[in-house]
């Protein structure tokens, strides 16, 4: 399998000129790994490192675009507290997003910004929630007609404990395989789901198959243990950057953990003809939104 991580020797949130193999390999589903730059933690802000920094029902802790932070406990200073580390953390992963990706700027949709310090190893899930199984994102209630994903990740572990994952083979060969095996789009059933309200707005051909691809890939155990792939542990004190709707991924130990999202309209793409959506519709050949 061709290398899926590549990794960068820079320490700063500003990496300077724009590197064009790099953009390429983030376009083509790529990890982009920083193994130099990491996220500082102030003193203060250490006692957040803890589980009991999360409201016993929440998952992970969020802070929406608007700026309101949900899923932390503690009294309102607190949160207040949380949500400015969580704000920092935003602010210099757009800049790290700005320095590589400078042709994104204006195309960029902010989303939320997530704190999760919960241990991934202790989590009970259905097959299809469950991340330490390979996949690519794609979510049943939120359709985003091809929008791109773009995920910036850091490990601040105070403990020295890796964030590990397994990082799987090139989007167009999950796609080749799994593809085949798509249920067919219904737009009938697409359009019971949204006058439910079960999604947020009509499911699209793009978003049918890309949940497609999401389940089958979860749920062939042996694909998922015969699938070409590499495990990679990105370190306390690192960060990581991927389309996590073209790399295939899954997320199989480690505990505190930032990660901010942004959005992406295809065209906003240095070469569109890379994303997902491009490969499902050459595949499928129509259109598919």
């Amino acid at each position: 399998m061709e290398q899926q991580v590549l990794e960068i020797d820079s320490a700063s949130w500003q990496p300077g000129a724009p590197n064009g193999s790099w953009i390429a390999a983030l376009e083509a589903g790529k990890v982009l790994f920083l193994p130099r730059l990491s996220f500082a933690i102030n003193a203060d802000e250490q006692r957040f490192l803890s589980p009991a920094v999360r409201a016993p029902r929440a998952r992970n802790i969020s802070l929406d675009a608007h700026g309101h932070l949900k899923g932390a406990a503690g009294d309102p200073a607190t949160q207040a507290k949380v949500a400015a580390m969580m704000t920092r953390f935003r602010m210099q992963a757009q800049t790290l997003i700005n320095g590589l990706l400078p042709r994104y700027s204006s195309a960029l949709r902010l989303a939320p910004t997530s704190f999760r310090p919960a241990q991934v190893e202790n989590r009970i899930q259905s097959w299809r929630a469950d991340d330490r199984r390979l996949h690519v994102d794609a979510f049943p209630s939120r359709p985003n007609y091809g929008e791109r994903i773009l995920r910036v990740f850091t490990n601040i572990n105070p403990d020295g404990i890796a964030r590990v994952w397994r990082v799987g083979e090139p989007f167009e060969q999950v796609a080749q395989r799994f593809f085949p095996r798509a249920k067919p789009y219904v737009r009938w059933q697409a359009q019971f789901l949204n006058t439910m309200h079960l999604t947020k707005s009509l499911r699209s051909e793009y978003d049918h198959l890309m949940l497609q691809l999401h389940d089958q890939m979860k749920c062939d155990l042996g694909y998922q243990r015969s699938a070409s792939q590499v495990v990679m542990p990105f370190p306390a004190g690192s960060v990581w950057v991927c389309f996590s709707d073209q790399t295939s991924h899954a997320v199989m130990s480690g505990q505190y953990m930032m990660e901010q999202t942004l959005h992406l309209p295809v065209e906003g793409q240095y070469d569109p003809a890379a994303s997902p959506y491009a490969i499902l519709r050459r595949l499928a050949g129509r259109q598919l939104i």
